[in-house]
């Protein structure tokens, strides 16, 4: 397989909107699309949530730390069977602040997310713009990508409407979006599924997108 030998450089899409290509390299790649897994499969298992719009998700998801369903965090899977939500486990919060540090360029910044989103793209699955608001706290979300590549849409906190920026996001790539375009509108047009993808053990055509988050809820 032949991956595409020019550099991409890493991007200040907007204030607060940083794009790192390439962050995580193979072996973590590997370890979190591992993890990603093992999450997807137990209890319940991945689902796609129902809008109350009445409309089922295209994405699959499972949540770590709390569980997000439309649009609220639980501690249960509460449209699933009730269960207890998986943990958060520390070696993920600790890729978060270690991304956030790189991407800000501050190896001084605090950051402790206490949820993490991991969302499962397949066929013609997309994610429609919308904002992240359900959190209490204005820290950033850290992005990470794996297996198929995607366009991933940077919108305006406005509105869903133009002017957006559109990246093409790879396995391994790094989106942190935060400051004053915390609650910018961000979503998936579409899959690219003709881009040369690494061997994660994922299956084909499949994108897995990993989001930290900090929601600022008491139990």
């Amino acid at each position: 397989m032949t991956f595409e030998l020019i550099a991409r450089p890493r991007r200040t899409v907007a204030p607060g909107v940083v794009h790192v290509p390439d962050w995580l390299d193979l072996d973590a790649q590997r370890h979190l699309a591992d993890a990603c897994r093992e999450w997807a499969a137990a209890g319940p298992g991945a689902r796609r949530a129902r809008l109350p719009s009445g409309s089922t998700m295209t994405v699959a998801a499972v949540c770590l730390g709390w569980h997000w369903s439309p649009y609220r965090y639980s501690r249960t899977r509460d449209d699933q069977d009730g269960s207890p939500v998986l943990p958060l486990p520390g070696w993920l919060r600790d890729l978060g602040r270690a991304a956030l540090r790189d991407a800000y360029e501050d190896p001084h910044l605090t950051y402790d997310p206490d949820v993490a989103l991991v969302n499962l793209y397949d066929g013609d699955a997309r994610m429609g713009q919308h904002q992240d608001r359900e959190e209490r706290a204005p820290d950033p979300v850290v992005s990470l990508s794996l297996g198929a590549a995607c366009v991933f849409r940077v919108g305006n906190t406005e509105n869903r409407n133009r002017p957006w920026t559109d990246l093409e996001l790879c396995s391994g790539d790094l989106v942190v979006f935060g400051r004053e375009n915390r609650l910018a509108y961000h979503g998936v047009p579409r899959l690219l599924p003709d881009r040369d993808v690494p061997d994660l053990g994922l299956p084909p055509g499949m994108r897995v997108n990993v989001t930290l988050r900090v929601t600022d809820l008491a139990d």
